[in-house]
């Protein structure tokens, strides 16, 4: 029953709690959509790490897509050995992760010595400190150590989480398959599934409010004051009216 709640109905409800979390965030917390920054007590450390921390995760995520959508056949079928992907695995993934837990612990140690920093710190800030720090350490040792069952068997992922990941899309969730996954990557995506539900009632909802819409926006003039007092000197009904100045004043 465990592993049916687990891998069946765990990721489901995580995702209705993401999304009903999110609209209500929206609909009742919209000043509070924000990652509540802490630059003005401290920024010399936060402009090397968050930047950081934030390219490398954007790079593993790339390396999940990649890991979790392709199907093992595919990397059969041109040539690619499970052995080989694993190499490039952990020579690619490992330094980025390591980067990754690099950056997440500067930004840990920079809320806890400086003091203004830490007193702007909540207990819901602290907690998902420790999940997300739990979650990017577990997926760092599957990957490095490439998740070997108890008995010291090679274990393939791709034949376990990645079919069972890809099932969760087609409501026929594969439980057999990530019950047979190591327990490194059992817990990795417990941990993982925690995170996700939790991102609506933590500072990780500002991961939701990236400012797509200016990409789409009018472009905004810029007019120096030359160009400015150029353009109140052109004959009336030409181009805008100059509104409050001197030449206005006067004809009226």
């Amino acid at each position: 029953m465990m592993k049916y709640v687990l891998w069946a109905a765990s990721p489901y409800v995580c995702f209705v709690v993401l999304v009903g979390g999110l609209i209500w965030r929206r609909r009742y917390d919209q000043f509070g959509w924000t990652s509540r920054s802490s630059s003005l007590y401290e920024s010399k450390v936060l402009k090397i790490a968050s930047p950081v921390f934030h390219y490398a995760l954007l790079a593993v995520l790339l390396g999940h897509v990649v890991g979790l959508a392709v199907p093992i056949s595919f990397t059969d079928s041109i040539g690619i050995s499970n052995h080989t992907y694993h190499e490039f695995a952990v020579l690619i993934g490992g330094p980025i992760g390591g980067i990754m837990i690099i950056a997440l612990g500067g930004l840990i140690i920079r809320r806890r010595r400086n003091r203004s920093v830490f007193r702007a710190t909540t207990a819901n800030d602290k907690v998902m400190f420790v999940v997300l720090g739990a979650v990017v350490l577990m997926g760092l040792a599957a990957t490095c150590t490439g998740g070997h069952y108890l008995n010291g068997s090679e274990h393939n992922y791709r034949e376990t989480v990645s079919v069972w990941f890809r099932s969760l899309f087609t409501l026929q969730p594969n439980v057999r398959a990530m019950a047979d996954a190591a327990w490194q990557f059992q817990v990795h995506v417990v941990m993982a599934m925690i995170l996700i539900a939790a991102i609506p009632f933590t500072r990780l909802v500002h991961a939701f409010a990236a400012p797509l819409h200016y990409l789409f926006r009018p472009y905004v003039v810029y007019r120096s004051r030359d160009m400015i007092d150029a353009h109140t000197r052109t004959a009336a009904g030409r181009g805008w009216d100059a509104v409050g100045t001197q030449d206005n004043v006067r004809s009226r």
